[in-house]
């Protein structure tokens, strides 16, 4: 940074986000346009400029509002000006397009005219004007990552991707010129690849609360990330991303956790829910999580594709992956909505195979034998399921709040690997 972009810097810290852009908005036009794309002079936070030092991995650890994003597109375009080829992978093809790329902190978002890079989206490929290349991946997909060589890398949200041999790919890539360098924007889960890098003595660790950015957020945003966190165990990592320890009560510990790419085939499948009778902003998800039992004698998740749903639409959602996945039945607890839930699913599609089972016993006693399954392990998980795996190691057993996600866990894997539970209620076909 040159003294006079330092002196700025120091100028404008006096100054709030709103007299600075009242300031920009009376400049020339000249003037403003470049003053509105200086990252490093004007805008970024002292902790999102790029660190000096001699580091390989620069993890940006955030809560979520936090600037993470606007950050890692920054440091792409600064990169860009002097490396030709860089990679960048987010959890999902989608991601990638319309977060690192389309989002409205991403790459084209932030570049000027004069700067912006012309993406060709079926090529995965981001190309500025000076000849410098970004190809865009999906960690969904970590093969692709085989191969392709890169200076330096953006991973998005890594403690979201499902498959972690993504990582280890992308790292392999890292191998161009004198300083290959990675960053990682993420707010993290008490996951092994996270602790690992954080271990790492290369890795510099940037930290960040929801509220370092608060005044480039919406008021109805800080509102709701309060209304969820604030005050939760939980908040503290999707807040201040801080790495949450184990704690007493749960049943399960990320060290139960085994996420595999490969997985064998299947004996038996059910898609397991725990529906939500209403469908509010306070309402809870209906819980649907697609369970199998492999070849192998040992379970799997499959897919969580819990939400806030109409009994409609968790109706046709779960019909839809029971017809994707080729399962043997739908395991519905009906609970909450009795006769309703069988009515759903057999106006949607009456052929079906459905089995309703009512909790006679509490939360705790039922998830039990299933946590014992992964402390054992003969319970794997089809990739990284991350709000799932958060609210297993995040669920005090001893509470009575309902956890959506592992209220249809444990019903799967209770139809699957225990035999002769009592809860279980009634079948039809």
């Amino acid at each position: 940074m040159t003294p006079e972009t330092l002196s700025y810097r120091n100028l404008i810290k006096k100054l709030s986000r709103d007299e600075l852009i009242k300031i920009v908005s009376q400049m020339p036009p000249s003037v403003a346009e470049s003053m509105r794309y200086d990252w490093e002079g004007y805008w970024a936070r002292d902790e999102q400029l790029l660190p000096d030092g001699d580091w390989d991995t620069w993890m940006i650890k955030a809560g979520r509002g936090a600037g993470k994003t606007r950050c890692g597109a920054e440091t792409v375009r600064i990169w860009a000006r002097n490396f030709p080829i860089i990679n960048m992978v987010a959890s999902t093809s989608s991601d990638a397009r319309d977060v690192m790329v389309e989002g409205d902190s991403g790459i084209l978002a932030i570049s000027p005219n004069y700067e912006r890079p012309i993406y060709n989206p079926s090529k995965r490929k981001l190309t500025w004007p000076n000849g410098a290349k970004a190809l865009v991946y999906s960690a969904d997909e970590p093969d692709r990552l085989r191969g392709p060589q890169c200076y330096k890398a953006w991973a998005d949200e890594l403690a979201a991707w499902r498959y972690p041999d993504a990582w280890d790919q992308l790292s392999f890539g890292l191998r161009l010129g004198s300083n290959p360098q990675c960053i990682i924007t993420t707010t993290p889960r008490p996951t092994k690849i996270i602790k690992d890098i954080i271990a790492d003595s290369k890795t510099y660790v940037t930290n960040g609360s929801t509220y370092d950015n608060r005044e480039n957020l919406a008021a109805s945003f800080i509102r709701a990330m309060e209304r969820k966190y604030e005050g939760t165990r939980l908040g503290k990592q999707e807040l201040f991303a801080e790495i949450l320890a184990d704690i007493e009560g749960a049943l399960w510990r990320y060290s139960m956790i085994e996420n595999v790419k490969v997985i064998p085939e299947m004996n038996r499948i059910v898609v397991a829910v725990d529906p939500a009778t209403t469908k509010t902003k306070s309402s809870d998800e209906t819980g649907i999580v697609v369970c199998g039992l492999g070849v192998d004698g040992f379970g799997y998740v499959l897919e969580d594709v819990t939400g806030r749903y109409t009994p409609n639409e968790w109706g046709a959602l779960a019909i839809d992956r029971y017809k994707h996945w080729q399962a043997d039945r739908v395991v519905c607890e009906v609970n909450q909505g009795g006769d309703m839930v069988e009515t759903i699913l057999r106006n949607i599609d009456n052929s079906i195979p459905y089995k309703s089972v009512w909790a006679k016993r509490g939360k705790k006693t039922r998830a039990e034998p299933i946590a014992a399954f992964y402390e054992q392990g003969r319970i794997k998980h089809y990739g990284s399921h991350a709000e799932l795996e958060t609210q297993m190691t995040s669920w005090d057993a001893r509470s009575d709040k309902s956890p959506d996600r592992v209220d249809a866990l444990v019903w799967g894997f209770t139809d699957l690997m225990i035999k002769g539970d009592e809860d279980i209620d009634t079948d039809w076909n």
